[in-house]
């Protein structure tokens, strides 16, 4: 731990130092609770589209049975070109922003395949494209969550670290200070004590002769 100069200077810094910190501190609180409140937001956005696939598979379980059919091969029936992701600065986090799923459905004879089939080719692209827009919903949940733990972590330093120092380091050259201030005077005092003692034994010995 390096050690305080106990001086004016010192004391001075010290100040700085603390009206720093306590400037930052309401700025660094106020970002991590903003972003506690984007991360709910992303949370409640997974959460709609974990319940979308659900209602969507219930869905097709539910009006689709055929699927069951083990006799008819649905096996890459739809497959994803491509995912295009952009990017949003939200306080200075850089968050995916899912933009396009290119997906696309094998061409397939109507003949050989039963009518339902177009259905299950319309289920499953949206079941395709639910999933990557959850991908893209955990990472931005991801993301917040690592940002929040270092802005708390910031925010704990300033908190319980720099601004506690900050004022101890105060206090102690100020104690210091007092101190010298207190023994300069007492010396003084000394000093100006004995100057008069000697200038008394002086004058009597004076006096004598």
């Amino acid at each position: 731990m390096a050690r305080i100069a106990l001086s004016k200077s010192a004391q001075q810094r010290e100040r700085q130092n603390l009206q720093m910190y306590q400037r930052f501190l309401p700025s660094l609180d106020l970002k991590r609770r903003q972003l506690m409140g984007e991360q709910t937001r992303a949370q409640e956005a997974l959460s709609q589209a974990q319940i979308q696939v659900a209602s969507l598979m219930s869905d097709m379980a539910g009006n689709i049975p055929m699927l069951a059919n083990q006799g008819i091969d649905l096996e890459a029936l739809v497959g994803i070109d491509s995912v295009q992701l952009g990017e949003e600065n939200v306080l200075g986090v850089r968050l995916p922003v899912l933009e396009k799923v290119n997906t696309r459905v094998r061409d397939y004879s109507l003949m050989a395949k039963p009518h339902w089939v177009d259905a299950v080719a319309d289920r499953l692209v949206q079941f395709l494209e639910l999933k990557i827009q959850i991908q893209a919903h955990v990472e931005r949940v991801r993301l917040l969550d690592h940002a929040i733990r270092r802005t708390t972590q910031r925010v704990n330093l300033f908190d319980k670290v720099l601004i506690p120092g900050a004022r101890r380091h105060i206090q102690r050259i100020q104690i210091f200070l007092a101190d010298t201030e207190r023994a300069a005077v007492v010396r003084s005092k000394i000093a100006k004590r004995r100057n008069a003692q000697m200038a008394d034994q002086l004058g009597t010995a004076e006096g004598a002769l």
